[in-house]
């Protein structure tokens, strides 16, 4: 499967997954039910995911990351200090997940949401899509590989 995950990068960038190494970052503190279910149910070792960068001065799509340990229970939820915090969760009874994510690459160029709206065959893309504010979203092959067939093309010229 393949992805769009949403992260502002003051919070989590490319960078940072990237400086993480190995191991890769803890992608926490998905607090909707239906990003949360992707999350939990669909996301699997080894899915392709594209980091989209939002809430910044460059929104768009900055690198790729891969999927390297399914979901878990999310630390943040029993953190008190965590802006995740969910003092209803106990080991018990908790109802957020993480994943792991790894480094990929880090695009040459964010490709912005313009830039994606201009590609043909990105349509349909949910990313896309007026009003989706989901921050995990499924992308199709096509979808994943069109984006990085433009963002190879921005780092050859």
């Amino acid at each position: 499967m393949y992805w769009v995950f949403k992260t502002e990068p003051a919070e989590c960038s490319i960078l940072d997954i990237q400086a993480a190494g190995p191991k890769g970052v803890v992608w926490e503190g998905v607090r909707n039910y239906q990003a949360r279910n992707f999350l939990r149910d669909q996301v699997k070792i080894g899915d392709q995911v594209l980091i989209h960068h939002s809430s910044c001065a460059q929104v768009g799509i900055a690198g790729v990351g891969v999927i390297l340990a399914e979901a878990y229970p999310d630390p943040s939820q029993f953190q008190p200090r965590s802006l995740y915090y969910d003092a209803k969760s106990t080991p018990e009874k908790a109802p957020w997940v993480a994943v792991q994510v790894g480094f990929v690459e880090q695009f040459s160029k964010v490709l912005s949401m313009t830039e994606l709206r201009q590609i043909y065959g990105l349509a349909d893309m949910q990313l896309l899509k007026k009003g989706n504010r989901l921050s995990i979203i499924p992308a199709t092959k096509a979808e994943f590989d069109l984006v990085l067939c433009v963002a190879k093309a921005y780092s050859e010229s």
